[in-house]
Parts: C-alpha cells; sequence; structure tokens
C-alpha cells in the first residue's frame, strides 16, 4: 500500500501533463510531493529519509525546471534520485555505519521479524543497490532516446511496473529463503 501511495505524486504529473504541458505538471507534481509530506508528517510525525530526499530533489529539479524553463532538470530527477538511494544501501554495508544492511533495518523497523542470516539480508540489500543502478539508467536511456510524452509515460507505468516486479521477486526470494532456514529446524 505505502508503494502505491509513494507513486501518487508521480499518478498526478502524469495526469498534469496529459492536460497541459511538463511545466504545469511539475508544478503539479512539487505541490503534490509537498502535500504528501505533510500528511505523512501528520500521521507519522516524521518524514522518512528516503521521502525526505525524494522530495527535497523534487524540490530542487522541480524549482530549476520552472525557474530556467529547463525540462532536463526534472528528468535528471528520477536517475539522480535512484542512484543517491543506490548509494545510502551501498554504504550501508560498512559495519560503521550501524552494522546492519539499510535494507533490513528498514524491513524490520515494523516489527515484523523476517528471519535472514546476516549473509543474506547483505545479499538482498545488493539487489536493491542493482535495482537502484538500473532503474537510473533506464531513465536515463528512456529520457535521452525517446520523446518527451514516452518519458512522462515510463515514469509512471515503467518505472511503477518494473518496482512492482522487483519487489514481487524480491518476495519470492525471501520466501524461498525463509523456508529453507524453516526446514532445517
Amino acid at each position: 500500500m505505502q508503494l502505491l501511495i509513494d507513486f501518487l505524486p508521480v499518478a498526478v504529473f502524469f495526469v498534469a501533463y496529459k492536460l497541459s504541458d511538463i511545466y504545469v505538471a511539475t508544478l503539479v507534481l512539487i505541490v503534490a510531493v509537498i502535500l504528501q509530506s505533510v500528511v505523512q508528517w501528520m500521521r507519522k510525525g516524521k518524514l522518512s529519509t528516503m521521502h525526505l530526499i525524494s522530495a527535497a530533489l523534487v524540490l530542487v529539479f522541480g524549482g530549476l525546471t520552472l525557474a530556467i524553463q529547463d525540462k532536463i532538470f526534472i528528468m535528471w530527477k528520477p536517475t539522480v534520485v535512484n542512484w543517491l538511494f543506490a548509494c545510502g544501501f551501498l554504504a550501508s554495508h560498512l559495519r560503521a555505519l550501524g552494522g546492519r544492511p539499510l535494507v533490513e533495518r528498514l524491513m524490520t523497523t515494523a516489527g515484523t521479524e523476517i528471519g535472514l542470516t546476516d549473509r543474506q539480508w547483505r545479499h538482498l540489500n545488493l539487489m536493491w543497490v542493482g535495482y537502484f543502478v538500473l532503474m537510473g539508467i533506464a531513465n536515463l536511456i528512456v529520457f535521452r532516446n525517446f520523446d518527451e510524452s514516452t518519458w512522462v509515460n515510463f515514469k509512471l507505468f515503467g518505472m511503477l511496473g518494473m518496482t512492482l516486479a522487483f519487489v514481487a521477486i524480491q518476495g519470492f526470494w525471501i520466501a524461498s529463503r525463509t523456508r529453507v532456514e524453516d526446514a532445517s529446524k
């Protein structure tokens, strides 16, 4: 459910683009991200680091897009966000930064217990690094080689589809690892 809520500003951007142009869509995206942040703050009393990074980059890249009237800034934003997340997940492998991979910290904060070994958590974390790197590259390929409308469609449908597919694959991977561990008990 949270994944769909996270993609809501992108959906609003898509609709605004279809009704107007990339600059109106960028303004609508900025407003949607601000509203999303306010709602998350009111519901949880805090904003996640990932949300803060993404929102800040929407404000910076969206603001530059509107101020300079150059769409390239908003088109670069998904790549920058994904690569920053890849760096964050990769950096979490360093024991000096808390010892546990970021994916483990994110997936066990809700009080859920997932029976993976330290090595499996690190492997899963590296899968997320690879996913974020590939998403950044995919965004670059689409916005550099296709027209603006194709990029907007990819931003909503392509990225959402790739994310859902990756999450499903990750779920199967986790389930296969925990079943093996449970069978050995």
